[in-house]
């Protein structure tokens, strides 16, 4: 059985279960503060990019598709070599590699700590310890991985805000980490829930953070 028949069959046993983590963020799609440390709008246009992983890539990719402001998003890896960037191997949970997104997005049109507004509160639940859902490894862990001290600074802030503030009723395990390297997955995992809405896990797991995105931060949310 394929990995992704796996994933599937995962979370169709946790249905059966009667245990759905389709939501995101704080257990109900709730949008989170805003980060109160934050870098400011740029004047112009440009391009920057981000790096985080929480969870199963497809469900994060489609997310920050629909971001105003986000040029791009892929799938990919970070955190393990690029000999072991490979879906099957990355699935063993051995190589160090966390399933990833990259985010290209305009600094003019959104700013890093709006971005990881998003991420905290519809993406992924930053309080599980790798596992998402009905995926579970390392691979699934929660992580920012930061190009620069400025996003380092703007994450951990952010990150010791929420558990001051006890937004979530567990403590934040989101790893902050340097950035070593993004490897893109292969070509069949790019816009993967785009392109199977039908699925099941798709349809449980990663449509309905779209939709909370949508109602929790219509500002930040575009549609397709």
């Amino acid at each position: 059985m394929s990995r992704i028949s796996l994933r599937i069959f995962a979370m169709l046993l946790t249905l059966l279960a009667g245990v759905i983590a389709c939501n995101a963020g704080s257990g109900a799609g709730m949008a989170v503060p805003g980060a109160v440390v934050n870098e400011a709008k740029a004047t112009a246009a440009g391009k920057e990019t981000a790096v985080i992983a929480g969870g199963c890539f497809w469900g994060i990719q489609a997310v920050f598709q629909h971001v105003k402001g986000v040029v791009s998003a892929t799938s990919g890896y970070s955190g393990g070599s690029k000999l072991t960037a490979e879906y099957e191997v990355v699935s063993t949970g051995e190589t160090g590699h966390a399933e990833s997104v990259q985010i290209v997005y305009d600094p003019s049109q959104i700013t890093y700590g709006e971005l990881l507004r998003v991420f905290f509160s519809v993406a992924h639940d930053p309080t599980q310890l790798n596992r998402q859902g009905p995926d579970s490894g390392t691979q699934y862990r929660s992580v920012i991985f930061y190009g620069n001290d400025e996003q380092k600074k703007i994450a951990e802030a952010y990150i010791a805000q929420l558990d001051q503030a006890k937004v979530f009723s567990r403590p934040i395990v989101t790893q902050v980490v340097p950035l070593k390297a993004f490897y893109p997955a292969e070509a069949y995992h790019q816009n993967y829930a785009t392109l199977h809405p039908d699925n099941p896990y798709i349809a449980f797991n990663d449509a309905p953070k779209v939709e909370h995105l949508r109602q929790e931060l219509p500002a930040l949310y575009m549609g397709k």
